[in-house]
């Protein structure tokens, strides 16, 4: 197979935002887990909303504000400081087990590797470095450089310009189903990371690629010699 461009999508595919309910579990006791999810599906939903209204702020504005309507809305408090905390932790999220070892397979087959990611690209950088993945990395591409979020159209055409890739040999590779989705609707290849044996494909008309549990078992689809999708 010819050299292709992997571009792995950073929260939910290579570190686990949900691994922040470990920490809320010392503040919110029970609560935890209903926090933690809220909190990342509300991130989520700022960023879309935001994109929708032509009302870009950085990645960590929505983390933050996402934060306080999970609070309010499990009723619970939490100071400053805690809050503060918190987000600094965010910069702590540790990679998958699977990640290090799939990226470094999928570079010695001479494949090229890129961060692609709503968050800002210096905390990305910061992020990815504390997970030991930034060095296996050609390049971390953030949404911020245009101000435009996921799946928006003209990010997926962002990736294509700033990695100098062609649209079909480049992969977007993400656990999430909405940015698989958007890849392929802008044109890219997409491979879905199904985390969770739980998780369920959006019942869209566009599909992904490949189906993975895993990098390691992405590094194993694109072996050498397999020269099919």
């Amino acid at each position: 197979m010819d050299s292709q461009t992997f571009a792995f999508d950073v929260y939910g595919t290579l570190v686990n935002p949900l691994e922040m309910s470990q920490h809320l579990q010392m503040m919110v006791g029970d609560k935890a887990g209903l926090l933690s999810q809220l909190w990342r599906e509300k991130q989520v939903e700022y960023a879309f909303r935001r994109g929708l209204m032509g009302r870009y702020e950085p990645f960590n504005v929505c983390t933050q504000q996402a934060l306080e309507y999970a609070l309010k809305a499990t009723d619970l408090v939490l100071t400053a400081e805690q809050q503060a905390f918190l987000m600094a932790q965010y910069q702590q999220l540790e990679a998958y087990a699977d990640v290090i070892p799939g990226i470094q397979s999928l570079r010695a087959q001479g494949h090229c590797c890129v961060a692609f990611s709503n968050g800002p690209a210096d905390k990305l950088k910061a992020l990815l470095q504390n997970a030991g993945v930034l060095e296996l990395l050609d390049d971390v591409i953030s949404v911020d450089e245009i101000q435009r979020y996921k799946p928006d159209p003209a990010v997926y055409l962002h990736l294509l310009k700033r990695s100098g890739s062609r649209s079909g040999s480049t992969w977007l590779i993400s656990s999430n189903a909405w940015d698989v989705i958007g890849a392929k609707h802008a044109g890219l290849n997409a491979a879905w990371v199904q985390r969770s044996p739980a998780a369920v494909f959006d019942f869209w008309d566009i599909h992904p690629d490949k189906t993975v549990k895993s990098l390691q078992y992405l590094a194993e689809a694109f072996s050498i010699n397999d020269d099919t999708k």
